[in-house]
């Protein structure tokens, strides 16, 4: 199927839209939110997020195999279905904890945590997947992926305003809202094609099944474009995953701002969402490759000022969010349809999308729990205490909020100069 009609193209993008809202929260408010309310220092909150970010990510190609080794049409939405329940238990479990959770805020931390990184693995590989099996026309790629990207801008502006308009505890009952509506409309949206290599049933555990089990989960990495794609996904991922751990303690204690943080987040998203349909566009003509190069460069030249940015900055922090905001969205459309044409240039459309999807969500994870559990860690060693204002506590925010992403992402962007994508 390659001629989507928009209509098709938002029944199966729509579920995009609560799988950003519950992913917003978990990295940017839980480390606020349980070191404010429980008193957890930041050295252990990144340790725990490191820990259950890594067992989570590592669970990932496994999953991705298998909804390869499935042989239905409908291989994906039951999986999504699988992670509907986790997903809602998970997330209220997060942000809702009863009064006994007291007792041993550290246990529940964990225990919620894992419930809702299985159930967000289980549908956002399934969810992926089945994009990328739809179409991989290459005036096609960039609509779908568009389209999938917006609606999770839309849930992701939800998140970052929520809070701040209702309060924290609203997130849950909005996301139980959303998550079952859109679930019930994925239902409506087209089909992929069945795998031609799906397989169903109980495989003899032998050690030629084993290694032919080795040999699904690693596939993807002998496909050259792949591991180029893949490294530039790691980098350019931690280099947007360390400022979205640290931008509530950047903007409470260096700018001094708190009470704004939720209007510079939906600066930032809303930037996002409006230059997606530029960004697709200009994608179509240039290619996805030269495109991303550009929208790197543009996030280093519009990022690196929130170095200089001292208390009451809030014009020159908006704007920050605004450009940068301007970058994510090619951050958000780009890779994916490069990977869908990666993945089609490899010649596994769709029978191994799962492999390849369930990989690149264990990139995103690992980039994630890097970024909690190198940066929280190092902040504190460096002298900064939450709340707790110094000279040299501000020093290492701003040194790691703004000076160390930008030279990442700086590094991605001349990888991604040298790789062979252009012509995909």
């Amino acid at each position: 199927m390659n001629k989507l009609a928009f209509p098709a193209l938002l029944k199966y993008g729509l579920f995009g839209l609560p799988l950003a809202l519950v992913a917003l929260p978990v990295y940017v408010y839980v480390p606020q939110f349980y070191a404010d309310r429980f008193g957890i220092s930041l050295s252990l909150i990144g340790l725990i997020l490191l820990v259950t970010r890594l067992f989570d990510a590592f669970i990932d190609p496994a999953i991705g195999r298998w909804l390869d080794r499935r042989c239905t049409k409908d291989r994906f939405r039951n999986a999504i279905w699988l992670g509907v329940p986790l997903l809602a238990f998970g997330f209220t479990a997060l942000f809702l904890p009863p009064a006994f959770t007291q007792e041993f805020p550290l246990s529940w931390l964990i225990l919620a945590l894992l419930i809702v990184y299985v159930g967000f693995s289980l549908a956002t590989i399934a969810h992926q997947s089945w994009g990328a099996a739809l179409t991989q026309a290459l005036e096609q790629r960039s609509r779908l992926t568009a389209t999938r990207e917006a609606c999770g801008l839309i849930g992701v502006v939800l998140a970052a305003a929520l809070p701040g308009l209702l309060g924290i505890r609203w997130l849950p009952p909005v996301f139980l809202i959303l998550l079952v509506l859109s679930a019930w409309i994925l239902k409506l949206a087209p089909k992929p094609l069945a795998s031609t290599s799906g397989f169903s049933g109980s495989p003899d555990v032998t050690q030629a099944n084993r290694n032919a089990v080795m040999s699904d989960l690693l596939l993807p990495f002998r496909n050259v474009r792949f591991c180029w794609l893949f490294g530039i996904f790691v980098v350019n991922g931690i280099a947007a995953a360390i400022p979205a751990t640290l931008f509530l303690f950047f903007v409470d204690d260096q700018l001094q701002l708190g009470k704004y943080g939720g209007l510079f987040l939906m600066l930032y998203f809303l930037a996002g969402a409006i230059s997606m349909p530029g960004w697709s566009a200009l994608a179509r003509r240039y290619g996805e490759a030269r495109v991303w190069f550009a929208a790197m460069l543009l996030a280093i030249l519009a990022f690196i000022w929130a170095y200089g940015l001292t208390a009451g900055d809030m014009l020159p922090f908006s704007l920050i969010c605004i450009m940068s905001g301007f970058a994510l969205g090619a951050d958000l459309l780009l890779p994916p349809a490069l990977l869908a044409g990666v993945i089609a240039n490899g010649g596994h459309s769709c029978e191994k999308e799962g492999a390849y999807f369930g990989i690149w969500s264990w990139a995103t994870k690992l980039n994630l729990a890097l970024a909690a559990g190198i940066s929280l860690p190092l902040l504190e060693y460096l002298g900064y205490r939450p709340h707790l204002i110094s000279h040299q506590g501000a020093h290492a925010l701003a040194i790691g909020y703004a000076v160390l992403p930008c030279a990442l992402k700086l590094v991605a962007a001349a990888i991604l100069w040298k790789a062979p994508l252009r012509h995909i």
